[in-house]
């Protein structure tokens, strides 16, 4: 199906994908933790329903959702007061990560529903879907171009929020030490929170 798309359209869009997804920002900054503290096999979950979540919402804004911004200005600073406290929170959650075993349970990973349910709060997920769904079109019919930017999308997103827990499980070796584990904690934590500044100023006005 993709095949049969206008070419230039589509790799346009895969690349546009591919600078948003590699790049850092809230998602691959809790990837790389989670890849630290959990090690990767337990952060699958999360990267899937980052790829399934951020697909959700390009079918929804590329099928029309993204006019209610449009239409409805005051959307804007509630979306924002909902992404700063949700990352907030969760950069609290980091920052209070202990040492933790592979195997321990009694701290979880963000598991797939959170992780899908987070892209709705998350300011750099808006910032790429909304771009990829009014920059870049790639069939007339209006079902087939959500659909197809949407799997375009996620054939990039994955492999490439996956290099940022790879590379948590890589360091997790030298950070075995109880103060070294939380040293690392508290500058994810603070690059969480950093994360969101130009996102408003630049994703959502």
């Amino acid at each position: 199906m993709l095949a049969a798309l206008p070419y230039a359209a589509l790799s346009a869009a895969m690349t546009f994908a591919l600078v948003m997804s590699i790049t850092p920002g809230p998602n691959n900054t809790m990837l790389l933790a989670s890849g630290v503290n959990f090690g990767f096999r337990r952060t699958v979950p999360h990267m899937l329903g980052i790829t399934c979540g951020c697909m959700i919402m390009m079918m929804a804004i590329a099928l029309g959702l993204g006019q209610i911004f449009t239409k409805v200005p005051a959307l804007y600073p509630v979306m924002e007061a909902l992404s700063v406290a949700y990352l907030l929170y969760l950069a609290w959650k980091i920052a209070a990560s202990g040492a933790l075993s592979v195997g321990d349970a009694n701290e979880r990973p963000m598991t797939f529903i959170q992780a899908a349910a987070f892209q709705w709060v998350n300011p750099k997920a808006w910032m790429m879907v909304i771009t990829g769904a009014t920059a870049f079109h790639v069939s007339d019919n209006l079902l087939l171009n959500a659909f197809s930017l949407a799997i375009a999308f996620s054939i990039v997103n994955l492999p490439s929020i996956s290099v940022w827990a790879a590379f948590g499980l890589a360091v997790r070796r030298f950070l075995s030490g109880p103060t070294a584990l939380r040293a690392f904690n508290w500058t994810m934590a603070a690059l969480l929170i950093a994360s969101i500044a130009p996102m408003f100023r630049h994703g959502l006005s």
